[in-house]
């Protein structure tokens, strides 16, 4: 697989990432398979995918402990990227924490959860409102200057707060909600990346599973999240479904699927993006890592970047 860099970081990786929080966490009801997550991330290792991204809310805690444990053994061919800042709750309605103590500890205890000795990314997975940004990014460049990790990055920050912390130490990474149905970066936090080599890592770019084209009028169970999102409402749904149905049309003159097509899309948007799709499967890793060799035309890519909005909001 070819490979990109992190932003200024001096970290390469695959243009395409494994974004692992589905293997324990959120989506239907977190009750994944430890066998078959870790047989995924084999896999991804196999056909040249080496940045895996997790968090310490993820679980919470064990989807760190199953990502270490899987790249145990393959520490010195992968770059693990994991995050901080959200504080669980048992209601999924998350808090937040930004200050330099907790991001301290959180790192530690990342770092033992994991089992390494270095965190390749580390990232502010949110802002605190109730602690200047300065003060959290500060204890994140602490970090940086005492070796524990390699690189520092942001998610789901505005742009005026991703500058506030740039102008204290570069930001490596940011890392928000980016694909064919939700583009609010594409307007400014997309292009200031660009312009100051700042890699920008696309989460759930195929649209929380929409976009593969295999949501359509199935029922989630109650214990899926995604079945609180306005976006997967019936009614949202059917509209929404108009949108994969014309990626459906373009995969099909590719000999590709929906979601290879959705990741393709995304690649043309710079050489600083690298979207971490997320899946537990195998067969779904090779799928969508083999994005990676759809090659779009400029009229493709116009009529995927011009398709309408979705029908709902994110949250």
């Amino acid at each position: 697989m070819r490979t990109r860099m992190l932003g200024g970081s001096g970290i390469e990786v695959s243009e395409i990432g494994l974004g692992c929080m589905g293997m324990s966490f959120l989506y239907e009801g977190g009750k994944g398979d430890d066998d078959e997550s870790i047989a995924a991330i084999h896999r991804a290792v196999e056909i040249g995918v080496t940045l895996f991204d997790t968090a310490d809310i993820y679980g919470p805690h064990t989807n760190e402990v199953l990502v270490g444990r899987a790249l145990r053994e393959l520490r010195d061919d992968v770059i693990i990227a994991t995050k901080c800042g959200i504080v669980h709750s048992p209601d999924l309605k998350h808090g937040r924490n930004g200050s330099p103590d907790y991001v301290r500890a959180s790192c530690d205890a990342s770092l033992e959860r994991l089992g390494i000795d270095v965190i390749d990314l580390y990232q502010l997975h949110r802002v605190d409102p109730n602690v200047p940004v300065e003060e959290t990014w500060g204890a994140f460049v602490g970090l940086l200057e005492a070796g524990k990790v390699r690189a520092i990055g942001i998610s789901e920050a505005t742009l005026e707060e991703i500058q506030r912390c740039h102008a204290i130490s570069p930001v490596a990474t940011v890392q928000s909600e980016f694909s064919l149905w939700t583009r609010e970066w594409a307007d400014d936090v997309l292009p200031w990346c660009r312009e100051n080599n700042v890699g920008f890592l696309p989460y759930s770019p195929l649209g929380r599973g929409f976009l593969t084209g295999a949501i359509t009028s199935v029922e989630m169970g109650a214990d899926d999240y995604r079945a609180t999102m306005p976006r997967f409402a019936p009614e949202a749904k059917a509209q929404n479904q108009t949108i994969v149905d014309r990626v459906r049309e373009i995969a099909a003159a590719h000999d590709a699927t929906p979601a290879q097509v959705a990741l393709a899309w995304i690649l043309t948007q710079g050489e600083q993006v690298v979207p971490i799709p997320g899946t537990r499967r195998r067969v779904r890793v090779e799928e969508n890592m083999a994005a990676a060799d759809l090659v779009l035309s400029a009229d493709e890519v116009l009529t995927l970047t011009s398709l309408p909005a979705p029908v709902g909001t994110r949250y």
